[in-house]
Parts: C-alpha cells; structure tokens; sequence
C-alpha cells in the first residue's frame, strides 16, 4: 500500500550520516570520530533536578508554550548571553529539541513552491523538513568563502520565490561563525525583503577565539527573524530533548498552533531540568568549551602535519577537510577509511553535493580517542 503515502515523504531518503553509520556499524576495532554529540554527562545538578520534579510529580502536561518560569529564564539567558530580548509570555516556545522548532517554523511559513535558501555544504535535517512542506531547497555553496554565506552570493540565490534563508551558524559541519560585519552584510540585503531568516544557533555557547553574534540584534531583522536553540549542545542534555524557539509576538503565536497540535508540549521533567540549566548551570558550558578549545588546537595542528587542507574551526566540534582522493566520491573514501584505516569519519556529501571531497571529523571526543583516530588517519593516508 505504499502508493497511499505522502508523495513528499516518499522521496525523502535517511540522512547520509545514519545511513553511513548503519553501513560501518558492525565493522570491527573500528574508531568512530563521527557523532556530533557531547562526550561529556549532563550535569548532577541538572539530573537531580529531573529526578526532584519526578518525585514532587511535575508529570502533567504544562502550557503548550513551556512553563513560564522556564520561558523567563530562557528569555534572561539569551538576554544575557546574545544580547536578545524577547518577551517570555508571548515570543517564545519551549520545543522538543532544536528539530521540532525548526519543523514547525518550515510548516509555520512555506506554501507549495516556496524557495529556501541553504548556505552548502549544510547539516542535512533541514531539506527533508523543507520538502515536507511543499517548498525546495536552494543551495548557496560556500566553499569559496571560508564556508559562509556572503552577501554577493545570497544576492546570486534569491528569486521572486525565496521565502526564508537558513543561517546555521556556528556551522555543522565546518565550525565557520559569522562575525558582526558579516551579519551587517547579509542585513542589508534582507532588510527590505519579504524573506525570513531562520537563525539556527544551536552551537552559540561552543565558540573560540570571538564571542557569538546573532542576526535577530539587528532590529531591521528582527521582525522577519526565528532563532533556533536548546541545550543539547550547550548543557550536554541530547535526550532531554528541549529546543526552543524565538519569534516576533504575531509569528509565534501562529507557530504555537502547529507545536500545540504536533506535541501538545515539551517534556515536563525536561522542562524543569531545563530551569535548572538555564539558572544554576548557565556556566556549565565553560568546561566543555575548554576540553575542545585544547582538542581543537590538537586536531588542527595534526590534520595540517598530514598536508589536508582545512579551516580551523570558529565555534562548533567539527573540522571539515578537503581529502586529495578526487577519483573516488566521498562515500567511498569513508568506506576505505573505514576498511582499511580502521577510522570512521563523516561523508562531506552528507551535508549536500557540495561537500563532496571533504570528510566531518567531529572532536566531541575524549583526547586519547582523538590521538588514536588521528595516528590511524595519518596511516592511512601514507599508505
């Protein structure tokens, strides 16, 4: 009965990261520097909290939006941390994770033939969400400009059909993060355009050597601006499952319709260890943050000795490099990896055409699991 399924969802296919990873997940002694997940615990703290609000029963369903204490704090972290104010009781959602945010602000704004524009080579869980809702994915490749979306080459992709340009940064896959002037830039273009900006800064507390900037402090965008976030990344708290989403007062309250119907609401034990994230632990990510600043001054230095060409990464824990192997694709050269290097990295196609030739090498690794990988890589790469 196939033939009965969405159209749309039927040319969806699995992300090349998972697919790749199903294919190499039972090959032995095998070191995988392939998920994009914090190697570190949640927090006790933060844990005590979900396991305090069990035992007190804060079990029921909450506002659709998210309790509002956790709706304050997020508004006073971001006000804090990014410089962005946004009113907890109406231009916030608490989601869950960063995905459904971005699910339900696609669903909220693209009609049948709408345009969005992806800065390439992208993380791949936007395309299949913008297909879903009727519209198609344009790729601006970036590959020539430190892997960012200029303003010339977002001036080359917009038609009479764009209705949203994406601007996940700092990026998965590359690390590549925006500065002031480079926002400024891409401003000026969208300023007087009937195009939204999804925001997605999911990685805005993993940043080096400069802080973070947000394109929504603009306000001649912040009207037309969603910002995406959570703590996955941040507090180290992927299955928890908590995203949330900044809007303009007349945007969210049309997206919370979608999220009401979608989950009624985020997860009320997550909600409140949440809270506590965003109150006692808003420094958490400090420690993190230095493990992989030390591990990406590592990782730089060796990929450099071994001749590949890369950027240093800006924020994020990936490294993105351009492999010399240009007579086979990227998903082949993973495999080889795989097979003869004993060494699992990301294929560059995973994250569009345009990545092809590179490899996602993610750092959210314990260093001796990097020293080892790294020394496999290198082999390989001799051989």
């Amino acid at each position: 009965m196939d033939h009965l399924l969405n159209e749309r969802l039927k040319q969806i296919e699995i992300s090349g990261i998972r697919k790749f990873f199903n294919m190499v997940a039972d090959e032995e002694d095998v070191i995988s520097l392939t998920i994009g997940q914090p190697d570190f615990h949640t927090p006790e703290h933060i844990k005590q909290a979900a396991t305090d609000a069990l035992a007190l029963n804060k079990t029921s369903y909450t506002h659709n939006a998210g309790i509002l204490a956790l709706r304050k704090a997020i508004s006073a972290y971001n006000e804090e941390k990014n410089h962005l104010s946004y009113d907890p009781e109406s231009e916030i959602i608490v989601t869950t994770g960063a995905s459904q945010a971005i699910d339900i602000t696609f669903r909220g704004i693209l009609n049948s033939g709408d345009e969005v524009i992806l800065p390439g080579p992208i993380y791949p869980g936007y395309a299949p969400l913008i297909a879903l809702a009727g519209a198609k994915a344009v790729y601006a490749d970036t590959t020539k400009d430190g892997f960012k979306l200029t303003k010339e080459n977002l001036l080359r992709h917009i038609t009479e059909r764009t209705k949203c340009v994406v601007l996940p940064y700092p990026s998965n896959p590359t690390g590549a993060s925006f500065t002031k002037e480079e926002l400024e830039a891409l401003v000026s273009v969208l300023q007087d355009k009937d195009i939204f900006i999804l925001a997605d800064e999911i990685y805005s507390e993993l940043v080096y050597e400069m802080p973070h900037h947000s394109i929504a402090t603009f306000d001649a965008v912040r009207d037309k601006t969603i910002v995406i976030n959570g703590l996955s990344k941040s507090h180290s708290m992927t299955g928890f499952r908590i995203g949330y989403l900044l809007a303009p007062a007349w945007l969210a309250k049309e997206l919370l319709k979608i999220h009401q119907y979608n989950v009624s609401c985020a997860s009320s034990i997550s909600q409140y260890a949440a809270l506590e994230a965003l109150t006692n632990g808003k420094n958490d990510p400090r420690v993190m943050l230095e493990a992989y600043n030390e591990r990406r001054e590592y990782v730089y230095e060796r990929l450099i000795s071994m001749g590949l060409t890369v950027n240093k990464p800006e924020g994020a824990f990936y490294f993105f490099p351009e492999f010399p192997m240009k007579e086979m694709s990227s998903f082949q050269l993973g495999l080889e990896l795989v097979r003869k290097g004993k060494v699992a990295l990301v294929p560059g196609s995973s994250f569009s055409t345009i990545g092809e030739g590179y490899m996602r090498l993610s750092y959210a690794y314990d260093i001796n699991t990097i020293k080892k990988a790294l020394d496999r890589l290198e082999n390989f790469l001799q051989m």
